[in-house]
């Protein structure tokens, strides 16, 4: 006699349901591959991406007493490193260093051109030139190249040249001063994302550079998020102080309320 003769039939169902739904599953894995899966890169580039949308719309000026609030540092560029036309952009560090160096060698600055092809988009080409306040560490070559793979712009401890075509395409510059010479036979590339120290500020690969007509500001990646909330509530609260100043007349009554100066 069959032993399955007694069961009842909706045991034959539920068991005959249950392959049915196993199958499905399997058959989803099998079609979904792992890459259209979502995973932790892609979580953290709209992490990233939050991060530049959020420090393109706050002041530098909230930035830089964040960051002095937060971590105690000066992280804050000198007033010699001015942009070639005004502008404001946030990315992260792309670092060049150059070294000072006399030699006829064609490939002596062939890292720093690979630097900028191998660079992505947001990045901000920061670039230490030894020495280099009358040497110009960029031109318009090099900016239609950062432009061109959408950088968000460039930070150059030594001069900058050019500057009519980096107008003209709309490439900002950031640099210690404007001048018409060149680093060939002069320099040599000494490395790329690397840890430099520009115009006075420790940079490292990947921490977020902003910049705007107050100055440039170097921020920290692991102390970013941080940085950036305190910038928001600075910057929101500055903006309600001058309504309160000019209904008060008083500064003072307005730094009370406010707590910001």
């Amino acid at each position: 006699m069959n032993r399955f003769v007694g069961l009842p039939r909706r045991v034959f169902a539920f068991g005959a349901f249950l392959a049915f739904a196993v199958f499905v599953a399997g058959l989803a894995g099998w079609a979904w591959p792992p890459s259209a899966k979502p995973s932790q890169e892609a979580a953290k580039l709209g992490d990233d991406a939050s991060l530049l949308e959020g420090f393109r719309h706050v002041e530098v000026a909230s930035v830089s007493d964040a960051l002095e609030q937060i971590s105690g540092r000066r992280m804050y560029m000198s007033h010699r490193m001015r942009p070639i036309f005004p502008t404001k952009f946030a990315g992260f560090a792309l670092t060049v260093l150059l070294k000072k160096e006399s030699n006829h060698d064609p490939d002596a600055l062939k890292g720093m051109l690979a630097a900028i092809d191998q660079g992505i988009a947001n990045s901000v080409y920061v670039m230490v030139v030894e020495d280099g306040g009358d040497i110009a560490g960029m031109g318009g070559l090099m900016g239609t190249a950062m432009s061109s793979r959408n950088f968000s712009g460039a930070v150059i401890d030594g001069g900058v040249r050019d500057t009519a075509y980096l107008q003209k395409i709309g490439f900002p510059v950031y640099a210690l001063g404007i001048v018409p010479s060149t680093s060939v036979s002069h320099y040599r590339f000494a490395g790329s994302n690397i840890p430099v120290v520009c115009d006075g500020v420790a940079v490292n690969p990947a921490d977020i550079i902003v910049a705007d007509a107050d100055g440039v500001v170097a921020v920290p990646r692991a102390t970013a998020p941080q940085v950036l909330t305190l910038a928001q509530k600075m910057d929101f609260d500055e903006h309600s102080m001058y309504a309160w100043i000019e209904k008060l007349k008083s500064i003072q009554e307005a730094v009370k309320k406010f707590g910001r100066l």
